[in-house]
């Protein structure tokens, strides 16, 4: 019965990993804006097609920003897979690995 509830498990995560990534990214890119008004004093990050901008700035920004989601998102999804485990006694997903 218990190899039941496990196989279940990761199918029924599926709602509350898509809810902690929809919250992980809102974090991430609240983050992303203060820092990169404490960086460059400016309310908006650049766009990679804004011609007023230069490469060195665009790359700069996309950087830091990939940077703040990759570490919002892995501190997110670790934080509620240990409270899966700790609530039900089993990690949430089956196998071993990255993202798909």
């Amino acid at each position: 019965m218990a190899k039941k509830k496990k196989k279940k498990l990761p199918l029924a995560y599926k709602p509350v990993g898509f809810a902690l990534g929809w919250l992980g990214g809102t974090l991430a890119g609240m983050a992303f804006q203060k820092t990169w008004k404490v960086i460059r004093h400016e309310d908006d990050a650049p766009d990679a097609l804004d011609p007023d901008r230069g490469w060195g700035e665009i790359l700069l920004a996309a950087a830091i920003q990939g940077a703040i989601f990759a570490a919002v998102r892995s501190a997110v999804d670790r934080t509620g897979a240990k409270a899966i485990q700790r609530s039900t006694g089993a990690w949430p997903v089956a196998e071993k690995g990255g993202r798909d």
